[in-house]
C-alpha cells in the first residue's frame, strides 16, 4: 500500500515564543520518527489564495498577510502567534492538504500524511484560534467537493474539540463531521447539540481520565454505523495525537495502541481513501511515537 508524505521545511519557519507547546521541535519529533519509513514523500506545493478562501472571507486572507511581521513574532490572541515565516508555513499547510487530496484521489497513492505547521482545526471562518490561521482540513474537504467527490467524512480525533472544522463545514449537507474530544477542556465548545445546518455535525465530548475503552465504545457505538450509512468517498482525519496519557494539555489517557485501533477501523471507509492531517501532540517522545504507529498503520496493506 503507497502512503504519501507531504511536508516543507518552511514549516520550521513559523516559530512561537520559547515554551509555546505548539513549537518547531514538535515537526523535528515528526520527521525523526518517521525517518526510513518507505513513504512517497513530496514538498508542499503553497496553498493558493483561491484555496484559503474556500473556506475563509478575502478580508480575513487580508487580516492575516497583514499580520505578519518583518521579524520577531506578533501576538494574534493569547494562543496564537505569527512570525516573519508564518505566512509561507501556514500556506504550505494548506497546499499540502490538498495536494495530498489530489494524489490520493487521483489513485497516484493510498493514502496520505501530511506533517505540516501551523495546525488548522481550530481556526473558524474569520477568526484565528488555537494556534491555527487556516483550516486545512476543511479547505481540503471543500476542495474534494469542488473537484466533483459527492460525500466527505472527517473524522477530528485531537484531543480538543474543532470548533473550527465545525463551523467551516457547518452549512456544508455533504460533509459529515465528527469530534471526539476531551470535556470539560478548551476551547468549551463541541456539545451534542451543535449538529449543523443539515444535521451533518457529531460532537463525541469524552470525560477526562476516560481512557481508550471509552473511545472505541463510543467510536463503536456512534461513528462506524454513521459512516457506514453515510458511505464517503474520501474520508479526511485531523490527527491530533494530545489525547495520549502523556500530554501535558489534557487528561485522556489513551495509549500508542487507541491510536492504532482506530487508524485501522478508519482506513476500512472510503475505500481506504484517506488523507490524514497532523493537529495537535505536545509531548514531543509522545508525539513521535503516535505519529509512527499511525503512519504504519495507514501504511499496512
Amino acid at each position: 500500500m503507497t502512503t504519501a508524505f507531504y511536508s516543507h521545511t518552511a514549516c520550521w519557519g513559523h516559530v512561537t515564543p520559547a515554551g509555546h507547546p505548539e513549537q518547531v521541535a514538535r515537526l523535528d519529533a515528526v520527521t525523526t520518527a518517521l525517518k526510513g519509513m518507505a513513504l512517497d514523500r513530496h514538498e508542499a506545493p503553497l496553498g493558493t489564495d483561491a484555496q484559503i478562501l474556500l473556506c475563509h472571507p478575502e478580508t480575513y486572507l487580508q487580516k492575516i498577510l497583514k499580520a505578519e511581521p518583518q521579524a520577531g513574532s506578533v501576538a494574534l490572541d493569547e494562543d496564537t502567534f505569527m512570525s516573519a515565516g508564518s505566512v509561507q508555513a501556514a500556506r504550505r499547510a494548506v497546499g499540502a492538504a490538498v495536494a495530498a487530496v489530489d494524489t490520493v484521489l487521483d489513485g497516484r497513492a493510498d493514502n496520505a500524511f501530511v506533517a505540516c505547521r501551523p495546525p488548522g482545526h481550530h481556526a473558524e471562518t474569520a477568526r484565528q484560534m488555537g494556534f491555527c490561521l487556516f483550516g486545512n482540513v476543511a479547505i481540503a474537504a471543500k476542495h474534494a467537493l469542488a473537484r466533483g467527490v459527492a460525500r466527505v467524512a472527517v473524522v477530528d480525533f485531537d484531543v480538543h474539540h474543532g470548533n473550527g472544522t465545525q463551523d467551516l463545514l457547518w452549512d456544508e449537507p455533504q460533509a459529515l463531521f465528527f469530534s471526539s474530544h476531551q470535556s470539560p477542556l478548551w476551547p468549551g465548545t463541541g456539545t451534542e447539540g451543535e449538529r449543523g445546518a443539515h444535521d451533518q455535525i457529531v460532537n463525541l465530548p469524552l470525560l477526562p481520565e476516560s481512557g481508550g475503552a471509552q473511545m472505541r465504545e463510543t467510536y463503536e457505538r456512534r461513528v462506524f454505523p454513521m459512516l457506514d450509512a453515510f458511505a464517503p468517498e474520501l474520508l479526511l482525519i485531523s490527527a491530533g495525537f494530545d489525547a495520549h496519557r502523556a500530554d501535558p494539555l489534557a487528561q485522556l489517557n489513551w495509549e500508542v495502541e487507541d491510536f492504532v485501533w482506530l487508524t485501522r477501523q478508519l482506513k476500512q471507509y472510503a475505500k481506504g481513501r484517506v488523507v490524514s492531517v497532523l493537529e495537535g501532540g505536545y509531548d514531543l517522545h509522545a508525539l513521535g511515537m503516535c505519529v509512527a504507529a499511525h503512519v504504519a498503520a495507514l501504511m499496512d496493506g
